[in-house]
């Protein structure tokens, strides 16, 4: 009678233990039918390698504007394009790039997401940055094995070898893509290729250096530069200047020179000269340049909300993408308008001795303004891309204290806090003004421009 009370109990408990065993297998995220996507796993690799372009492109000579958002442009579509079989709601966009063709991942087993994106990111940078000063450059293979050691550690070394030898297959493809575009590669090599600006000189109010003797134009041939989504001549041309050159006092154009003058005359005041030191990202040593400042600012947002590793690639693609297409357009308008700058016209017609608010904080050279032509502004095209596609993922009214300079001391770097990207990009780009190195209708057709850019790369085929 025992034995029979026994076995019922006996029954359930093996009963239990088979069904319990399964359903813990099933949550395991190891088990092959629970395969890990991107989004199970956090940012901390990409903001890290963020971290690290960004240290590396300030002392970079020759990365700006131009090559800086191209690199960021590669490094963001190769993660994307290694990990985009881990991401069910995405697409390739390998069919939107002639010429290029990404390996495929191994059918049915697993990556180690986090090791693809770190390989990915190793293999370029070592490409992007070859001739950067040595103690920059040795920590890009730092940072590599930095992370390879922590991966391998957790991971099983099959996976980690195959996600390893993935990102790298990947980022490889995408480096011999990027080779074939004659304009772009190894840009920073020869920034001005033999320009002469006395030949492009046709008329009053045409753009010539400042410093005549020993300025040359910077990238005048960026507008050959592939691109994403500018594929024809008229797609990289924004829209003429509104204000006709003229040397009449009251006209628009004059009425502007005054405008710009008149944010120093008597003085600038503290918040001009915070908003013009805040943005400015000109000067190579100093900071990063302007385009990668959104890179800066992509970061910061994806520690703010926790993003996930497949946000934090969506994003750095996208944004990479449109502020290499906003470059590629704002420098082929500046070498078709060829307008000049401000300084120019203030000088010859208005105040002989008038400065701009651009300096050097470490050389204390002043009255500096940038060496290609003013329309349209490079930092407000660059600041519409960026602001319309971050704005795509993270809405249209996310708030946040852009802490890029915090604690910089050299310049006026103290955290703005904004209500949109819109508002960061609209304040980006009109501090230019009262800085004096640019035309209000710059920025205002600059900004208008790179919201346009914007779009077209968030209208490709992204998600499913």
């Amino acid at each position: 009678m025992k034995l029979k009370l026994r076995l019922p109990k006996l029954f359930i408990f093996l009963l239990s233990i088979a069904i319990f065993v399964p359903s813990c297998k099933n949550y395991n995220n190891s088990d092959p039918l629970n395969e890990k996507k991107v989004a199970n796993y956090d940012s901390k690799v990409v903001v890290g390698w963020n971290d690290l372009f960004l240290e590396i492109e300030r002392y970079a000579k020759g990365y700006r504007p131009g090559p800086a958002p191209r690199a960021l442009s590669l490094l963001g579509l190769s993660a994307y394009e290694a990990c985009v079989s881990g991401m069910p709601d995405f697409n390739s966009l390998q069919n939107e790039m002639p010429g290029l063709s990404i390996p495929k991942v191994s059918s049915g087993v697993e990556y180690h997401w986090p090791t693809v994106v770190n390989a990915s990111y190793a293999f370029l940078m070592a490409k992007f940055f070859p001739e950067v000063k040595p103690e920059l450059f040795i920590k890009i293979d730092q940072f590599k094995v930095k992370n390879e050691n922590a991966f391998s550690a957790t991971e099983n070394k099959d996976v980690f070898d195959r996600s390893r030898a993935h990102g790298e297959a990947v980022a490889n493809a995408i480096w011999e893509w990027s080779k074939t575009d004659t304009y772009g590669h190894d840009a920073y090599k020869d920034p001005t290729k033999g320009y002469d600006w006395k030949v492009a000189y046709k008329k009053a109010g045409d753009w010539r250096p400042f410093d005549e003797a020993n300025e040359q134009a910077t990238f005048p041939y960026w507008g050959k530069v592939r691109a994403y989504t500018l594929t024809t001549e008229g797609s990289k041309l924004c829209k003429k200047p509104r204000a006709e050159y003229s040397e009449e006092v009251g006209s628009p154009y004059y009425v502007q020179a005054v405008e710009v003058m008149s944010f120093n005359t008597p003085s600038l005041t503290y918040e001009d000269k915070w908003k013009g030191e805040f943005w400015s990202d000109d000067l190579t040593n100093i900071t990063f340049g302007p385009p990668s400042r959104w890179i800066a600012i992509a970061s910061q947002v994806f520690q703010n909300e926790k993003s996930n590793l497949e946000t934090a690639i969506y994003t750095c693609a996208k944004v990479g993408m449109a502020i290499n297409d906003a470059g590629v357009g704002c420098w082929h308008s500046k070498f078709v308008y060829n307008l000049e700058r401000p300084v120019t016209y203030i000088r010859k017609f208005i105040n002989p001795t008038w400065q701009t608010n651009l300096s050097d904080p470490y050389s204390n050279l002043t009255n500096l303004t940038p060496t290609f032509p003013a329309y349209p502004s490079g930092h407000s095209t660059f600041s519409g891309a960026a602001a319309e596609t971050l704005s795509s993922i993270f809405g249209y009214n996310y708030s946040m204290t852009d802490n890029c300079h915090k604690d910089r001391t050299d310049f006026i770097g103290t955290p703005r806090t904004f209500v949109s990207f819109y508002d960061m990009g609209e304040e980006n780009a009109f501090s230019r003004i009262p800085l004096g190195v640019h035309w209000r209708m710059d920025c205002e057709e600059g900004f208008r421009f790179g919201k346009e850019i914007g779009n077209r790369v968030n209208n490709l085929p992204w998600k499913k």
